[in-house]
């Protein structure tokens, strides 16, 4: 069971309790030709300098898709064409909290690519991505993709 801000529940003596937060992002590949995009997160950031895929947390009323174009504008200052679901997947962090990640192709958007809120943005070919520092919860996703299994 959930509660209306996407937090686990349980029935612990007939009374919903929390068992974890659970934050849902919607994150985006962005593809050019075999390079996709990465970012850097800043020093002063939790998990600082891993390397993750723009995104970001979907707001209650927003679809996935929604929250995806409106983080990459505000990101990245890109309009972008929100492709299909390439994988769903949920990563929990050894402090319990957990993360319920949707990851979506990206292959058009307008505008330039301009650096908002990151230390570094970077298109690298997918067969690089296991050279990078991911965070946690992307690395399974990163394997597959420099494997070629997914796109």
């Amino acid at each position: 069971m959930t509660d209306a801000n996407g937090n686990d529940r349980v029935e612990q003596n007939g009374n919903p309790t929390p068992t974890k937060t659970v934050r849902f992002v919607a994150a985006a590949l962005i593809l050019r030709g075999d390079e996709v995009l990465i970012c850097q997160r800043r020093p002063d950031q939790p998990m600082a300098l891993k390397w993750e895929f723009p995104g970001g947390k979907i707001e209650p009323g927003e679809s996935p898709e929604q929250a995806l174009a409106r983080e990459l504008n505000e990101e990245l200052g890109i309009d972008a064409d929100i492709g299909s679901l390439v994988i769903r997947s949920r990563h929990t962090y050894r402090t319990g909290g957990a993360v319920d990640l949707q990851f979506f192709a990206v292959h058009t958007f307008r505008g330039e690519v301009t650096n908002h809120i990151f230390h570094d943005v970077r298109w690298i070919p997918l067969r690089d991505l296991t050279s990078y520092d991911f965070l946690a919860a992307d690395r399974e996703l990163i394997k597959d993709l420099a494997a070629g299994k997914l796109l």
